[in-house]
């Protein structure tokens, strides 16, 4: 009886191991909508360094359509992040004032707060935003 147990729970562990790795690798038990995938795409971009399609990716997801409030706060921020790399100050400032329009409490993970480019645009802009 002990080793039917045995066998039931490693069985059990077996397909939930599994179905986490589906999940993980593109299996179908979760399926992104096409503007997440944009989203994903597009901070996947940024962190290799290639902002231009970044941008792209990132602009099309909210485009198209991002629901959840904190997906849209996110291709903001990092579209602001990429607009502060790239010396283009106002624009940074406008991605960043438009997350706050989404959610007022946003705000920057620690190290994104303290970065010297985009930590005092963003202080800033939340600043003037809390008046």
């Amino acid at each position: 009886m002990v080793g039917i147990h045995k066998m039931l729970v490693f069985t059990l562990a077996a397909l939930l191991l599994g179905g986490c790795g589906a999940i993980d690798t593109g299996g179908r038990l979760f399926q992104a909508s096409p503007s997440e995938q944009k989203l994903s795409s597009g901070v996947k971009s940024y962190e290799d360094g290639d902002y231009k399609f970044s941008m792209e990716e990132l602009q099309r997801a909210l485009e198209m359509g991002l629901s959840n409030k904190n997906s849209q706060m996110k291709a903001h921020k990092y579209l602001a992040f990429i607009h502060c790399i790239s010396a283009r100050e106002k624009q940074c400032r406008d991605e960043f004032k438009k997350a706050l329009e989404i959610d007022p409490a946003f705000n920057l993970e620690p190290a994104e707060a303290g970065h010297p480019i985009w930590g005092p645009v963003f202080r800033g802009v939340k600043a003037k935003s809390a008046k």
